[in-house]
């Protein structure tokens, strides 16, 4: 389902129809789970964190009055639901690890490394469908700061746009896109670790094959 389909289902859950309530929680139960799961870092967290979120969206459905931002409000009640059970949960972590310990660093001659910025959705299709790879971006995801976590998995995985995000988060566009920047520098520097660059990799393969 695409956005303008989103937006349709909106309007006929604004009309009152009662079967298009089902196809909405069908349709984003998954993308509100797969957010929470991100977010939270625990399956059991984000199973009520999604049924919370729904019950909220069901309960609150008639306070939207722009079926067109259906997507950024749902998330809005996913965020602060998510917030609230990392507060309480048993598997909230002591602490976060700050953005600069997941930075790269040099290990020979000290200081840090000039990596170039590059969006791992770019990758080719292929790859990012490999579950071994899949499991690795959700990792590196889970381990920023809930900060930068937020703002990656809004513009990239949930394809809001920076405006949304913002929307969302409570913060300016500015600052999303300076977040959203830097995530996807410690975000790709953890898949470089596990892949060769895109670039360089046609080529290794032809040294390879002779």
């Amino acid at each position: 389902m695409d956005r303008e389909q989103e937006v349709e289902l909106a309007r006929r859950l604004i009309a009152g129809e009662p079967e298009a309530f089902e196809r909405f929680v069908e349709h984003f139960r998954s993308k509100v789970f797969q957010y929470s799961w991100l977010m939270c870092g625990q399956r059991e967290d984000a199973e009520e964190v999604a049924q919370e979120t729904l019950l909220k969206v069901f309960e609150n459905f008639s306070q939207i009055r722009e079926p067109e931002r259906v997507r950024p409000w749902v998330f809005r009640i996913a965020k602060n639901a998510c917030l609230m059970k990392r507060r309480k949960s048993v598997f909230a972590p002591a602490a976060e690890l700050s953005l600069d310990q997941l930075m790269p660093v040099r290990t020979n001659a000290g200081g840090r490394v000039a990596i170039e910025i590059a969006d791992w959705s770019a990758l080719p299709e292929d790859l990012l469908l490999q579950g071994e790879l899949r499991d690795t971006l959700a990792a590196a995801i889970g381990e920023l700061p809930e900060a930068y976590r937020s703002v990656i998995l809004l513009r990239d995985l949930e394809e809001l746009s920076t405006q949304e995000t913002a929307q969302v988060l409570d913060l300016t566009e500015d600052v999303v896109k300076t977040r959203l920047h830097r995530a996807r520098l410690a975000v790709r520097q953890k898949l470089d670790q596990q892949l060769p660059s895109p670039r360089t990799a046609p080529a290794e393969m032809s040294k390879q094959g002779g």
